[in-house]
């Protein structure tokens, strides 16, 4: 189901990466925006009721425990939430167009994740860009649990950093 170990290269160090300041940019290729999240029990309850996902496996520790998981499951979905919330909190009025996603590693209740979307391509559509990331979530910093990619159209590409101001 998952495989045994997948962890990041750790070359995104020569891209420029945000994650806090409050100087406006310009998104270019290569450009690494990235927030976290720890996700906690309401969050899954939360979920499960709007989502109407009530399998076990994210409500009951023995049921994911039966099937080889610590305790119960973060929704895959919930986790990759988070990329099309930081695509909309740099550039608010963006328009997620598509996600790909490939689920490598669970995500339990009380793990710290971080979000990564990095700018892969972009090109103007009348008034607006068509924008690709390179998509990925990693638990603790360095364990890839969920990567993808996902095409946005975003209304400019100047954005000022930090524009969520939960994260």
């Amino acid at each position: 189901m998952f495989p045994i170990r997948s962890l990041i290269s750790s070359k995104t160090l020569s891209l420029r990466q945000f994650s806090s300041s409050t100087t406006p940019q310009v998104l270019r290729p290569g450009d690494i925006l990235r927030q976290s999240r720890l996700f906690t029990e309401e969050d899954v309850t939360q979920y499960s009721k709007v989502s109407h996902d009530s399998n076990p496996l994210h409500t009951d520790p023995v049921a994911a425990r039966d099937v080889g998981f610590e305790g119960p499951l973060v929704h895959g979905m919930l986790v990759a939430s988070l990329f099309p919330r930081i695509i909309s909190s740099h550039f608010p009025g963006a328009v997620y167009v598509s996600q790909s996603l490939n689920f490598k590693f669970p995500v339990y209740i009380g793990d710290h994740i971080t979000g990564e979307v990095e700018a892969t391509h972009l090109r103007e559509n009348k008034n607006r860009y068509l924008a690709k990331f390179k998509t990925r979530c990693l638990k603790n910093g360095e364990l890839l649990v969920i990567e993808g990619e996902a095409t946005a159209m975003l209304p400019t590409l100047t954005f000022e950093e930090e524009q969520c101001k939960e994260c």
